[in-house]
């Protein structure tokens, strides 16, 4: 269990340490709501990104649907609902 907020900072850092980063994208820009293909990150990439989230954070993506979040806004919400819901237990 986890009391910590996932931001978009943990997330651009989890994705640079995973997967890296396309020439040419500026993951410190605003990609708040860019879509994760525009960004250069298929599912392979989510997977693994999903993976260090789990093992760091504490949390679950068993039951998140990785390939239906498509932006960075997105996916940090689904964390952190998944966080909220292991601190209210």
């Amino acid at each position: 269990m986890s009391d910590r907020i996932f931001t978009l900072d943990d997330l651009r850092r989890i994705l640079l340490e995973s997967a890296g980063t396309e020439e040419g994208v500026d993951l410190y820009g605003d990609i708040e709501d860019s879509d994760f293909e525009v960004l250069g990150y298929e599912s392979l990439a989510l997977l693994e990104t999903g993976g260090r989230i789990e093992r760091e954070f504490g949390v679950s993506l068993d039951d998140v649907n990785l390939s239906d979040i498509t932006t960075p806004r997105a996916f940090v919400a689904a964390v952190n609902e998944l966080l909220s819901a292991d601190v209210a237990v």
